[in-house]
């Protein structure tokens, strides 16, 4: 069931002084497999889960913009044409007005309310969904020429340049192109993206840890840092050009330059073979690819913590589940597990009850 918010019109009137004229949604993301490899011009499965953002937005006559999250019950301003990071959560908005502007699309002052029931926090994509939910207001409050796809770019481009968090393309390519039930597996270099059904007889299970994590923090851009010294070590504009037939020289690499290209280039490979797996309907594979990028996660990449890998060995001990893996970007955040069709409820039930206080069940 969407779990998209909605809105209250009577107090957007009691707020602003005048009436909605736009609203849009986006939903957040649970990564299937392919981990960092988005920055990294690798692959990526994502699918959208039921949680969503929702805004609402009119125009005003002056340049200044009012926004007000109803999630936070709070209020910030800034002026269109002159924003200022604010370190805040409001920095995500005035990216998107300064990403928009950079790009030569012109926008007057705004009064917009946000709701969402994606978690902050918890690796589903909370910001990404805020952007394009943003960016597809915007576009139909002032008839802005942006295909969904532009719409990614430019959320991307608000999280990197102005929120300073040096995240890849695949949460707002998610949030902006996928559709409820199936995988969009992406390309993050062509930008290239076709869709791909769950095997079937399965469904997913996500559980939130209650360890939030920031990527605009220094874990993330150190794994991104070391990354891109990896791939100069070896020659290549990214990491994505190593194949597995380099592992000799990818494990050559020092300390922890070898360990953190492993990861991407296993994981990359892994993205393949579980696009292959659910092509064959193969759930039974599938699990074993999320079972190993979890292990590649924890011991090469280093992005998980105790208590997400708790998560993961309760879910596998689950007769019902085929494989449970990290989602997200790590350092906290949400485990996703492929069960048996009709058991997804009952897995996640008792998972989260023995995981303890902190456990949040997002799906199903």
């Amino acid at each position: 069931m969407s779990r998209v918010p909605a809105i209250d019109r009577a107090a957007f009137v009691a707020r602003f002084g005048h009436p909605i004229e736009r609203e849009a949604h986006a939903f957040g993301r649970v990564n299937l497999i392919g981990e960092h490899t988005d920055y990294n011009d690798g692959f990526v499965l994502p699918t959208s889960i039921p949680q969503a953002t929702t805004v609402a937005i009119a125009r005003r006559a002056d340049r200044q913009a009012t926004i007000h999250s109803v999630t936070l019950d709070a209020t910030a301003t800034f002026e269109v044409g002159r924003e200022t990071p604010t370190r805040g959560w409001v920095d995500y908005v005035q990216g998107v007005t300064q990403a928009l502007a950079r790009r030569g699309f012109a926008i007057g002052g705004f009064d917009l309310a946000v709701d969402s029931t994606v978690p902050v926090g918890s690796g589903l994509s909370s910001s990404a969904a805020l952007e394009v939910s943003i960016l597809r207001a915007l576009r139909d409050l002032y008839a802005l020429d942006l295909d969904d796809v532009t719409i990614a770019k430019i959320g991307r481009a608000a999280e990197n340049d102005f929120v300073g968090a040096p995240v890849g393309i695949m949460d707002q390519m998610a949030s902006s192109l996928s559709q409820p039930g199936v995988a969009l597996f992406i390309d993050t270099r062509s930008l290239e993206h076709q869709q791909v059904r769950l095997p079937a007889g399965t469904e997913l299970v996500v559980i939130n840890s209650g360890v939030a994590h920031n990527h605009a923090a220094g874990d993330y851009r150190t794994r991104r840092a070391e990354c891109d010294r990896a791939a100069s070590l070896l020659g290549v504009a990214a990491l994505r050009d190593v194949g597995l037939d380099r592992m000799d020289d990818v494990n050559a690499l020092p300390e922890p330059m070898n360990r953190r290209a492993r990861h991407i280039v296993t994981e990359n490979s892994r993205v393949l073979d579980a696009v292959a797996a659910m092509r064959a309907s193969d759930a039974t594979s599938l699990g074993r690819l999320f079972s190993a990028s979890h292990a590649s996660q924890r011991d090469d990449f280093e992005c998980s913590v105790p208590e997400v890998d708790r998560l993961v060995s309760m879910a596998e001990t689950e007769p019902a589940v085929f494989g449970a893996r990290l989602t997200g970007g790590g350092f906290g955040g949400s485990i996703v597990a492929l069960v048996r069709a009709g058991e997804a409820a009952g897995v996640a039930s008792r998972v989260a009850a023995a995981y303890g206080p902190g456990a949040t069940v997002l799906v199903p």
